[in-house]
C-alpha cells in the first residue's frame, strides 16, 4: 500500500520571513550633485541655483529622491537642503544619500519595528536569494533582533537552510 505524500516543510512548524516582502513599492529616483558641479569637482553657487530653477522637479511626482554627490567634492550642507527645497513638493520622500543607504534605512527601521516576542520559542528561516537588493545589513539586523527571542534561525528556503543559532536545549533536573 502507498503511503500518502507528507509536506514535511509545512507541517515543520517553521516561520519564513522574507525581508523581501519589504521592499519599497514606491520608485526610487537618484539625485547627484556631482552633475551639477563644475568639472564634477566645485560647487558654482550661481550656476547651481540656475541649474535646479531649470531641472524638471515634476518628473520625481510620487518618487522617492535620494540626494548624493558621488565624487569627492566638498558639498556645502546649503546645497543638499536646497535640492531638498525644489524636490519635496513633488517627491513622495526627500533623503539624503544614494540608493544603498537609503534602504539600509528603511529595513533598519522596518527590522527596529517588529515585534521579536512573537518569534519566541519558534524556529525561522530567513529566506535568502530575493530578486530585489535587499542589503546584507537587513539580514544582519533581522538575526539580532530575533536571536534573544527565537529557538532557531536558519538562513535559505525552508527545504534547504544554513543554520545560523541554536538555542541549547533547556536541560530539567
Amino acid at each position: 500500500m502507498d503511503k500518502p505524500l507528507v509536506n514535511r516543510v509545512a507541517s515543520s512548524g517553521l516561520i519564513t520571513i522574507n525581508l523581501e516582502d519589504h521592499f519599497p513599492k514606491t520608485a526610487l529616483v537618484a539625485f547627484d550633485i556631482k552633475n551639477y558641479l563644475f568639472k564634477e569637482l566645485i560647487l558654482k553657487e550661481k550656476d547651481f541655483r540656475e541649474a535646479l530653477k531649470a531641472h524638471d522637479w515634476e518628473s520625481y511626482s510620487g518618487k522617492i529622491l535620494t540626494v548624493f554627490c558621488s565624487t569627492d567634492a566638498i558639498i556645502p550642507v546649503w546645497a543638499y537642503m536646497l535640492v531638498s527645497s525644489y524636490g519635496q513638493p513633488y517627491a513622495e520622500e526627500v533623503f539624503h544619500g544614494n540608493e544603498e543607504q537609503y534602504l539600509k534605512s528603511v529595513y533598519k527601521h522596518i527590522v527596529d519595528e517588529m515585534d521579536g516576542a512573537q518569534y519566541q520559542d519558534k524556529r525561522v528561516v530567513i529566506k535568502g536569494c530575493s530578486n530585489k537588493p535587499v542589503p546584507a545589513s537587513a539580514y544582519v539586523d533581522l538575526t539580532s533582533k530575533l536571536r534573544p527571542f527565537a529557538q532557531s534561525v536558519m538562513y535559505g528556503e525552508p527545504c534547504s537552510t544554513v543554520p545560523i543559532f541554536k538555542r541549547p536545549r533547556k536541560v530539567n533536573k
